[in-house]
């Protein structure tokens, strides 16, 4: 059975407790959408392959939970009723939540994809869409969620240090916030320094074998990662090989 996401309290209510752990150590995935038909097919098809799902058919509902208890991923809709899923996913990652967050829209233009990625998506699924592919995307997700936990590496380049083990990144003393993906892929990168990494290759080793979409998408998460290790004056670290890939050397300090 699927365990529904309990709504708002009203005044004078008792506090609820947060949604506990599925008991069976199952992996959790939260369906946010108003679309209870959609909802429930999904739930169904996510409980056939094994996961704990939980519901929820609005941004507040799904903000309240996913605050206390975000699972193990997030399948957010686009439009809901009360606020937008960009809203919703801007408010989930303001609030320190790290879990991976599909979007599901309808919308397929660069601008909406850069703007579902810009506040805080690791990917987004266009609608309609097969469930092979979603359940695809699903599981790469995850296994990069689990990827590097529980073991104790740490990777240092030039004064970037990256510990996979708390999942924590500085440079030059100066802690870095990063998103799951950012996160993953800078330490795919810093496994490899002074080397030249394939555009695909990189893709398969952070997204998975069985990503599926466009390859720009790399070059979001490269800008997104430039953008907070490279302040001025501090030497570049990511290094574009043009109609090859990139490789992580230290250049020129930026202007």
């Amino acid at each position: 059975m699927t365990k529904p996401v309990d709504p708002p309290s009203q005044p004078g209510d008792a506090p609820q407790p947060p949604p506990a752990a599925d008991p069976d150590g199952r992996q959790q995935v939260v369906i946010v959408d108003d679309d209870g038909r959609l909802r429930q097919f999904l739930a169904g098809e996510l409980e056939v392959e094994g996961y704990a799902v939980r519901e929820a058919a609005d941004g507040q509902s799904a903000l309240m939970a996913l605050r206390e208890d975000p699972g193990d991923l997030i399948l957010l809709d686009w439009q809901l009723p009360d606020f937008s899923g960009v809203e919703v996913c801007r408010r989930i990652r303001a609030g320190g939540v790290t879990t991976p967050i599909v979007m599901l829209t309808g919308r397929d233009t660069v601008q909406d994809r850069v703007e579902a990625l810009d506040s805080g998506a690791d990917d987004f699924i266009i609608k309609p869409f097969s469930v092979e592919e979603l359940l695809a995307r699903l599981r790469a997700h995850l296994r990069r969620r689990g990827y590097g936990q529980g073991d104790g590496e740490r990777l240092q380049f030039a004064d970037l240090v990256l510990d996979a083990a708390t999942r924590e990144v500085n440079r030059a003393g100066t802690a870095i916030n990063l998103s799951v993906r950012e996160f993953d892929l800078l330490r795919h990168l810093m496994g490899s320094p002074n080397r030249v990494l394939e555009r695909q290759a990189i893709l398969r080793a952070v997204w998975g074998d069985n990503h599926f979409g466009d390859d720009n998408l790399l070059d979001v998460y490269i800008r997104y990662l430039r953008r907070k290790l490279e302040p001025p004056g501090l030497p570049t670290l990511i290094q574009t090989v043009r109609g090859v890939g990139f490789m992580l050397r230290e250049g020129d300090p930026r202007g």
